[in-house]
């Protein structure tokens, strides 16, 4: 008998309606894993106290999410490859007594389009430039994308991400000022919503882009898992594109995570269907 569970969790603020608790510790009942994760409230000047909380209890690691996926870099001993390109950390593992950061966020998103398109030489257009632009970006560059077009509002966050796609991948990378009904390039094969319109409560937010440059054979994914039927999700539906909701890249990167902290590749159908029943889109 054991009584004495190892240790995960998240840090963000807010807290209250990060679904991720539920669906990794749904994965870790499925496999028997005597693991537990804790959903914590961080505020931004208390995370130092919180990470050296969670090394003196001995956690195995944890999720950082907003705001704290920047400033969480300068209270770890290091990061790992591609985190360090991305600049950001979503994933924290405790190895050999060191805190290591790693970004799952971007192998998630690549891990869910793979099924349904070839990666190599595509052309993305990606709308945003935060944090969860920042790492789907760079994986999709790492997976083989030959060019991201980064559509944001703000000129100095769009033409930093486009130039840091292109100093440190192979891939090319270019700024596009976010102007009204937005359309979609010529030659574009991935469309990517990695900002937080749309996202619960503001459920009828809508992209400000021209739908009419949508077409029948683009891939059009949303990183918003809630609602996972998002605005941009129904409306490329019916213009023939193939879709991606946000549950794929969330179930993912958690997915990612726990085979981070535990070694294990859990069942990561169990985990969909857990935040499917919670979002009601079952």
């Amino acid at each position: 008998m054991n009584f004495l569970h190892s240790l995960t969790g998240s840090f963000a603020q807010p807290a209250a309606e990060n679904p991720t608790v539920a669906m990794i510790e749904a994965a870790y009942r499925h496999h028997g894993l005597e693991w537990r994760y804790v959903n914590c409230e961080v505020a931004p000047e208390h995370l130092a106290a919180a990470v050296r909380g969670a090394r003196a209890m001995g956690w195995a690691g944890f999720n950082c999410s907003l705001p704290h996926k920047l400033t969480v870099i300068e209270h770890l001993d290091g990061l790992a490859p591609s985190a360090e390109i991305i600049g950001a950390v979503n994933t924290v593992v405790m190895r050999d007594g060191l805190w290591i950061g790693e970004n799952t966020d971007g192998q998630g998103f690549v891990e869910a389009l793979r099924p349904v398109c070839d990666l190599e030489g595509q052309r993305v257009t990606l709308f945003g430039a935060g944090g969860a632009a920042r790492a789907v970006a760079v994986e999709l560059a790492l997976a083989g994308a030959a060019h991201i077009t980064v559509v944001n509002r703000s000129r100095p966050r769009g033409q930093e991400l486009a130039d840091l796609v292109c100093a440190k991948t192979s891939a090319t990378a270019e700024y596009a000022h976010w102007q009204p009904a937005m359309p979609i390039p010529p030659g574009t094969g991935i469309v990517v919503n990695a900002t937080a319109i749309g996202l619960f409560p503001a459920v009828d937010d809508q992209l400000d882009i021209d739908w009419a440059t949508l077409r029948p054979g683009m891939v059009v994914a949303d990183a918003i898992p809630n609602p996972p039927r998002t605005h941009l999700i129904r409306t490329a539906e019916a213009a023939g594109c193939t879709v991606l909701d946000g549950l794929g890249m969330l179930v993912n990167q958690g997915a990612i995570a726990i085979r981070l902290w535990t070694g294990v590749d859990v069942d990561r159908g169990v985990m969909r269907r857990e935040l499917e029943t919670i979002f009601g889109a079952a």
